[in-house]
């Protein structure tokens, strides 16, 4: 599924990218030429996005132990440079339009072509960023926001070459300008959309679905699963690897826990379905978390029951034991 929405993505852009320069040579507009140089980026970005989402749907292997996904990361961060680079191309372009300006023609022509392209992008973009959280691909989501982002920026360039139009080109000085508010919008986007793909490189906790896998875990939790600690959720591609330590009582058998490990990844997959790999290790109780355990029949207490600890954000990424002290 996201091969062939991407598949379309890259077909639509290089149509979208015709149709802008051709905006361009009809008019003459800098403002259009920064929408075309857009047009640039998008094509490259989708036939990457392409490559990517086809690579990280590969099996691993023993090369690739943890699969083929972070090569969507790479995919990202090589689309973020290009639209900040496309950022200072409209830049300098809208600059030297300053300093030599020249005649723009054709502006009617030319706001029809790049209207229909922005809608056309909206819609794609929509789409692609609904698919891409749905199916949990970081490549879709990244091109369907670069998308909105051009069409978004294809508002001010219609606002720009129509403000030509109405003033028939007395004013000249306001297609550059436009087109600098366009490369600083641009720019930004760049940015957003590199430091989420070099996030990912880093291994940066994804906090939003940490916080999802343990509140999961502490409204189904279990008066055996004494405590839980040292998690980490970590994206490859489409593919989420979580990393646990579950603490359960310290006479319990080899049989009763791996059935304990079971159920807790049958929750979790029941929740983000058959796209979760867990590494679970197993630790035993300790006589000073018998106040944090609720077991009403547990045969080894040493102290009473005190309350219960609720897992949160705060307490579970940290590699110790809670209780002591």
């Amino acid at each position: 599924m996201p091969v062939r929405i991407q598949r379309y993505i890259a077909l639509l852009s290089v149509v979208l990218f015709g149709g802008k320069m051709l905006a361009w040579w009809l008019t003459g507009s800098v403002t259009v030429l920064t929408d075309a140089l857009e047009g640039i980026v998008n094509v490259v970005a989708g036939f990457l996005g392409l490559f990517s989402v086809v690579m990280s749907a590969r099996p691993r292997d023993t090369n690739h132990p943890y699969g083929h996904g972070k090569v969507e990361f790479i995919s990202s961060a090589v689309e973020g440079t290009l639209i900040i680079v496309a950022g200072l191309l409209i830049i300098y372009e809208a600059i030297h339009q300053l300093m030599t300006p020249h005649t723009i023609q054709h502006l009617d022509i030319g706001l029809m072509i790049v209207t229909g392209a922005g809608a056309l992008n909206f819609a794609a973009g929509k789409y692609a960023v609904r698919q891409g959280k749905k199916l949990h691909s970081m490549v879709l989501e990244s091109a369907g926001s670069h998308l909105l982002s051009d069409a978004y920026s294809t508002i001010a360039v219609v606002v720009g070459v129509g403000l030509l139009l109405i003033t028939n080109g007395k004013y000249p000085w306001l297609d550059s300008a436009v087109a600098l508010v366009f490369a600083v919008v641009t720019i930004v986007t760049g940015y957003r959309v590199l430091r989420k793909s070099l996030s990912g490189m880093m291994d940066e906790m994804d906090m939003g679905t940490l916080a999802k896998v343990i509140d999961l875990l502490q409204k189904n939790r279990k008066a055996q699963w004494v405590d839980l600690h040292n998690l980490r959720v970590i994206h490859y591609g489409e593919l989420l690897h979580i990393d646990a330590h579950l603490t359960l009582p310290w006479y319990q058998k080899v049989e009763d826990a791996d059935r304990e490990i079971h159920a807790l990844e049958t929750l979790i997959q029941s929740h983000f379905s058959n796209r979760v790999e867990l590494f679970i290790h197993i630790d035993s109780c300790m006589h000073y978390q018998c106040r944090l355990c609720s077991m009403q029949d547990c045969p080894e207490r040493k102290e009473p029951f005190a309350e219960q600890l609720e897992w949160n954000t705060e307490n579970v990424w940290a590699d110790a034991k809670h209780g002591k002290g």
